[in-house]
């Protein structure tokens, strides 16, 4: 039986689209899988998420669902919490599960307490900014966590908002940029090294990492270098020694357990000078676009997106 047999029976509605600030990317990454899954034999309808979507899967529910949401409502629990409330199969992480890896603060602290390396960091609220004092804040950030240092919203992705700081005078302006996409700033100290991601799947009896993916894009890997392309270039399996490789496939299991993640995930690591893997974040719903890293890593796998993601879909209709 041919591996893409199983989902030439099957209605998949592929979520995408949504109100976050990815919408033009989740666009894209749904009409990219829409494709992979027809081309699988699937019958596929793509649907944006919208006051019409709960009638639409009560009135024509699909066999499953596929989320190709980023950001917001799609990766933070409250689609999935819907699709759980209306008993549809779906691919992905629990509700529950994806609030917890949306919070970039509790998931970094959940991996460290497990003993994963991650970089150090401190989440505060604008709030506490304007109360005690803006300079005085940024001040004990620094003298804290040293510099360089990375600027991220504690929640969101695609790198929005996020920005490398190397000196003193660039705080302020940098955290003016981050607070336009969350109330809360996430400071790391910048980790130099290689930068690599590495997908999770469970199409099978156990959970696999696939190649990891290395990016060089000549800088940071903002949203820019992310999807435009060829403004980065990757080499999958990463240029990195076989211990190393296995590392990052170990610590990328190790954080998709940990955070009860499901299906499928993605980890952003850096390898540290000491060949250390120090975690970035997990994503629920990693990018499916011409330039995301996801495909990549699958196609080096020698695998194709629709056949991957059928197997996924059946064991979503499986659990129900």
């Amino acid at each position: 039986m041919p591996q893409n047999a199983a989902v030439t029976e099957r209605t998949v509605a592929v979520l995408a689209g949504g109100l976050s600030h990815e919408r033009e990317v989740s666009l894209r990454s749904g009409r990219r899988l829409a494709t992979a899954l027809s081309e699988a034999g699937a019958s596929v309808r793509e649907w944006d998420v919208d006051a019409a979507l709960v009638e639409r899967l009560r009135s024509d529910p699909p066999d499953a669902v596929a989320i190709a949401l980023h950001g917001g409502e799609g990766e933070n629990g409250s689609v999935q919490a819907v699709l759980e409330l209306l008993g549809v199969p779906f691919v992905g992480t629990p509700a529950q599960a994806c609030r917890r890896a949306w919070d970039k603060p509790t998931a970094k602290a959940e991996l460290a307490r497990a003993g994963l390396d991650t970089p150090d960091w401190v989440a505060l609220p604008h709030t506490t900014f304007r109360a005690l004092g803006a300079q005085a804040v940024l001040d004990a950030m620094v003298d804290r966590l040293g510099l360089p240092l990375m600027l991220k919203p504690d929640q969101g992705g695609s790198a929005l908002g996020s920005q490398v700081v190397k000196e003193r005078a660039e705080l302020p302006a940098a955290m003016v940029s981050c607070l336009a996409y969350a109330d809360t700033v996430l400071a790391e100290h910048f980790v130099a090294g290689t930068e690599v991601a590495v997908t999770v799947v469970h199409d099978g009896k156990e959970p696999r990492a696939l190649p990891p993916v290395e990016v060089d894009a000549g800088g940071v890997y903002d949203y820019t270098a992310r999807y435009t392309p060829g403004a980065a270039t990757f080499h999958c399996p990463a240029r990195l020694d076989d211990m190393t490789l296995a590392a990052l496939a170990e610590t990328a299991l190790a954080a998709h357990q940990l955070l009860g993640l499901r299906d499928v995930s993605r980890m952003d690591a850096v390898v540290d000078g000491d060949g250390r893997v120090q975690i970035l974040e997990v994503n629920v719903s990693p990018g499916l676009t011409e330039t995301s890293l996801l495909p990549t890593a699958v196609r080096a796998a020698g695998m194709k997106l629709g056949d991957l993601y059928s197997a996924l879909i059946e064991r979503a209709v499986a659990r129900r």
